[in-house]
C-alpha cells in the first residue's frame, strides 16, 4: 500500500533530484533513500533489544531445542533409483 505525501524541499534540492534521478522518479528515490536510512536502522535497533532480553533469548532456546528429537524417524532411501551407493 502507498501513501501520498506532499513535501517542501528548496529549488536546489528539487533541480538536483530532478537532473540526477529523473522525472517521475524522485518518489521512488525517496521511498528508497528512507527505506535504506532507517529501516535498517530500526531493524537492528530491535534485534539489539531483543537479543538483550535475556529471559526471551532462554524461552526462545529451549523451545527450539524442545523438540529435537521429536522429529520423523530417519527412513531409509538406499532402495530408491539413483540413490547413491556409499
Amino acid at each position: 500500500m502507498t501513501k501520498k505525501l506532499t513535501i517542501t524541499v528548496s529549488d536546489e534540492v528539487y533541480k538536483t533530484l530532478h537532473k540526477r534521478v529523473g522525472r517521475r522518479k524522485i518518489s521512488r528515490f525517496i521511498d528508497e533513500m528512507t527505506r535504506e536510512h532507517f529501516m535498517e536502522k530500526q531493524l537492528d535497533a530491535d534485534y539489539a533489544e531483543a537479543a538483550a532480553d535475556e529471559e526471551r533469548e532462554h524461552e526462545a532456546k529451549e523451545w527450539i531445542e524442545s523438540g529435537v528429537d521429536e522429529g520423523l524417524p530417519d527412513e531409509d532411501f538406499s532402495d530408491w533409483p539413483g540413490y547413491p551407493a556409499r
